[in-house]
């Protein structure tokens, strides 16, 4: 069953992010649907934290991939066969899983930790400094400038 989650309140805010947004609600998997489960936060100011629940994941079984806008999680896990007869009913999820963010331009993963079977991502905005908005003063005319043609004009 998936869940659909409305960030419009979170998109007035946060102007610039209407991307990640849009992916976050509509993230990708490959194998199982809506695993792994994650969660979203926004810890300051162009500042965001993505957190997965992969229980029994251990880090080696866990890929991250940053690429050009995109954020790529994977948990690789092979299933062995002999488990299968084993169990008489099987509810944990075992299986491998994909997860696509679609992140907003200059979102950068900083970070990652994987702590009680939960995948802590840490995200953040840089913009560059030639990409912000600054602000340009409107300087006085100063009076001599004023009064230079017009003393000019007087000795003419």
């Amino acid at each position: 069953m998936r869940t659909n989650f409305d960030f419009t309140p979170f998109r007035r805010s946060s102007v610039g992010f209407d991307t990640l947004f849009d992916l976050l609600e509509s993230g990708s998997q490959s194998r199982t649907e809506g695993f792994p489960a994650f969660n979203l936060e926004k810890t300051r100011h162009d500042q965001y934290r993505i957190t997965l629940a992969v229980p029994g994941f251990s880090r080696d079984e866990i890929e991250i991939v940053t690429q050009p806008n995109q954020l790529i999680i994977k948990g690789l896990r092979r299933e062995d066969d002999g488990d299968r007869d084993r169990f008489l009913h099987r509810g944990i999820a075992h299986g491998s899983f994909e997860r696509r963010f679609q992140l907003a331009d200059y979102i950068e993963a900083r970070s990652a930790r994987l702590v009680d079977g939960l995948l802590t991502l840490e995200l953040a905005r840089d913009v560059p400094d030639a990409m912000k908005p600054r602000r340009i003063e409107i300087g006085a005319v100063a009076n001599d400038l004023i009064e230079g043609p017009r003393e000019a004009e007087r000795a003419a």
